[in-house]
């Protein structure tokens, strides 16, 4: 299949910049502060931060469960886009039935945002798993890193707008706040629909050499899966990689989702913490495209070790701030190295996996991003409940951080990638 052409490129890259506006106006921005202050109304704000991160973690184990066997059907059956398009417009549906929930209504608050990123985790699954079709290596570090930066400025966009009506609704000739939010969470549908057409259009899927029956193509996925379990205990380097990723996307998820909710938690103000999201949209945009530089001219790992050392002052500077000018230079901080951390992740791991097992092999690994999305959450819920102080709680991903940069460092991609192919031929 031929690669990197620019519309093919730019086309997949597109999608980042799609989805991206649920990252921002929901998951990290309006949907924690809506749940606290009017899903979850008069309920005490410990309690509501553990819903929250059960909420996360429920999702996010939905999509541990299935991924590795949706990647090996997508995989057997050239099924990729399929997948994709289906989870993507589950996301985009839920994002805009989120404006239908009421006051109070934390359960049905609840069920809604855990559909919906289910349709935004497994939409992933399927979009990273294209990466291979688009990019040849030494490309994919800057074509992973594009897609991450136009997913900054284009979140940051279309958030830039919803705050604006959230912070002036009459402008809009809104009634109040709660219209403005509610009107946001239908701009992102609408803005994740239009904006991920390019990628149907325009992004080739290999197919499979001959058309199989909907009952082979699973039980292939079936078999396919069992094989890669088999396959993967031998695997040393690939193991060891995803373990450690396993560790430190625990802590990057963690702080994406739960970071709102903790500046509420310790009294900081709404308002404030939304806008300090918008520093996250735009410094990240040209620093992703930063560290996809600093990776092909430096080292991949060693650019991803340097992220997570930046996460770990973060991370203990987190637990001991008070005011908003903190927040927002944490703020400025995790916009250095949250594109660059995701970005060369999954370029890192491309480079160690065949183009022909993708979104099986990208199953797995969103298989483990996703489980550590059910720990962090959960972690930080259980120890504010515990020591009934949000501080602690984002204290304890700290550990995240250490434990992953520790297995990182011991990882040898090329090595890696030798045992894929010598296994596989």
């Amino acid at each position: 299949m031929e690669k990197s052409t620019n519309r093919s490129i730019y086309a997949w890259a597109f999608y980042d910049w799609a989805n991206s506006a649920y990252v921002t106006t929901i998951i990290a921005g309006f949907f924690p502060i809506f749940f606290k202050g009017y899903f979850s109304a008069n309920v005490d704000v410990t309690v509501s931060t553990a819903q929250l991160g059960f909420a996360n973690s429920i999702s996010s184990l939905f999509i541990v469960l299935i991924a590795p066997l949706l990647g090996a059907i997508a995989d057997a059956g050239g099924l990729k886009k399929r997948f994709l398009f289906l989870f993507a417009y589950l996301g985009i549906l839920m994002s805009a039935a989120l404006s239908f929930v009421d006051k109070g209504a934390w359960e049905a608050a609840v069920f809604v945002y855990a559909l919906g990123n289910i349709g935004f985790m497994g939409s992933n699954i399927f979009y990273d798993a294209l990466l291979p079709s688009v990019a040849e290596e030494k490309k994919v570090d800057f074509v992973s890193g594009l897609g991450f930066a136009l997913g900054y400025l284009g979140g940051g966009i279309l958030f830039s707008l919803n705050i604006w009506m959230y912070q002036d609704p009459s402008f809009f000739g809104l009634s109040s706040i709660i219209e403005a939010v509610q009107i946001s969470f239908i701009s992102v549908a609408l803005w994740w629909m239009l904006f991920s057409l390019p990628l149907f259009l325009f992004v080739k899927e290999k197919k499979p050499v001959k058309d199989k029956r909907t009952v082979e193509i699973i039980l292939e996925g079936y078999r396919r899966v069992a094989e890669t379990i088999r396959m993967i205990k031998h695997l040393k380097g690939l193991l060891l990689f995803l373990m450690a990723y396993w560790l430190y996307i625990d802590g990057v998820d963690t702080i994406i989702r739960m970071a709102v909710d903790y500046g509420m938690a310790i009294g900081l103000d709404a308002k404030s913490l939304v806008l300090s999201l918008l520093i996250v949209q735009f410094v990240g945009f040209p620093a992703t495209l930063v560290f996809a530089k600093l990776a092909q001219n430096w080292d991949t790992k060693k650019a991803i070790l340097l992220a997570i050392c930046i996460y770990l002052i973060i991370t203990f500077w987190a637990a001991f701030m008070d005011e908003i000018y903190e927040f927002y230079i944490l703020a400025t901080m995790i916009a250095l190295v949250q594109g660059g951390i995701q970005a060369l992740s999954r370029s890192y791991y491309t480079k160690m996996i065949p183009d022909e097992y993708a979104a099986e092999f990208f199953g797995f690994y969103n298989f483990l991003g996703k489980t550590a999305a059910i720990l962090g959450p959960f972690l930080i819920g259980m120890v504010a409940l515990i020591t009934e102080n949000s501080r602690v709680g984002i204290a304890s991903v700290a550990i995240f951080f250490i434990l992953g940069a520790i297995l990182l460092m011991k990882v040898d991609a090329n090595k890696a990638a030798d045992e894929v192919r010598t296994r596989l031929s």
